[in-house]
């Protein structure tokens, strides 16, 4: 398991725990002046990026050196896992509320406002979260065709998640400093910060899910519609047998390929049976 899931959620999958969503959390004034913080400027994203870009120069052992500084307080602070649709009915069954806002990085990336980002919590109506977004300068939250904090029911929810999927987009959980979860986004690589600088930089600012998705040749019809979803380049294709194959090392368990393979050819297990990806992170 991930190092979240032995920290914050005694050997079990970590965002599955109530206690990581709990509003006694919010009653941290740092956590709550960082939520503010994160949300007034969306620039400021887009520049850590820039940052990345230089980084990527710079010589190996300097590299290796700030990554892994940069990324222990990442941990600490805002840091995301890549969770199947079936971990995120799950946490919906425990939620109370969801609101949908804007999504930062795409306002950042696009300087639109696009709404890919759910706040989840125990309260009813967003809770002390909601709360917390709601005193934030507006200009960033609604734009100028409004629809202010959307409130949405579990079944919206859900349902709006299924159609992320079919766009390819990758569902991930986030903290706001560590181990408060606060949110659920839905990633791809050509807008999402935290993806690019995941996998373009190698700069983790997610861990990958606790499962490995694998291939069934039998059922496989060589399609290959998988993968054109796959944000993270780990499904090959086989012209001799004229099957997909999945590299275990390079699958963050998303799970997204399923979503576009009508003979369901695609399932996903546990990592930690698979040897080769267990410990990959």
């Amino acid at each position: 398991m991930c190092d979240f899931c032995h920290k914050h959620g005694e050997g079990r999958k970590w965002y599955l725990e109530a206690n990581n969503y709990a509003e006694d959390l919010l009653s941290d004034l740092r956590r709550r002046d960082m939520i503010k913080h994160f949300f007034r400027r969306p620039e400021r994203h887009k520049r850590g990026i820039e940052s990345l870009d230089r980084l990527d120069r710079a010589p190996g052992f300097v590299r290796r050196a700030l990554t892994g500084s940069l990324v222990r307080r990442q941990k600490r602070t805002h840091y995301g896992q890549v969770v199947p649709i079936e971990d995120v009915e799950r946490i919906l069954g425990f939620v109370t509320s969801v609101t949908r806002v804007a999504c930062i990085c795409r306002q950042a990336t696009l300087g639109t406002e696009q709404r890919y980002c759910y706040g989840v919590s125990l309260a009813p109506d967003g809770g002390e979260l909601g709360r917390v977004i709601r005193e934030i300068d507006e200009d960033y939250l609604t734009g100028p065709n409004t629809k202010g904090l959307e409130a949405l029911s579990k079944e919206e929810t859900l349902a709006a998640f299924r159609e992320h999927e079919r766009e390819g987009l990758c569902h991930t959980v986030w903290t706001f400093i560590a181990p408060f979860i606060g949110g659920i986004c839905n990633c791809d690589r050509s807008d999402c910060l935290a993806m690019q600088a995941t996998v373009t930089h190698r700069f983790p600012v997610m861990f990958r899910a606790e499962y490995v998705a694998a291939v069934s040749p039998g059922l496989c019809n060589g399609c290959r519609q998988c993968m054109r979803v796959c944000q993270f380049g780990a499904i090959g294709y086989s012209a001799a047998n004229r099957k997909a194959e999945i590299d275990p090392r390079r699958c963050y368990g998303c799970g997204i390929c399923r979503s576009v393979c009508k003979p369901d050819a695609i399932a996903l297990t546990e990592r930690a049976a698979v040897p080769t990806a267990a410990h990959l992170w």
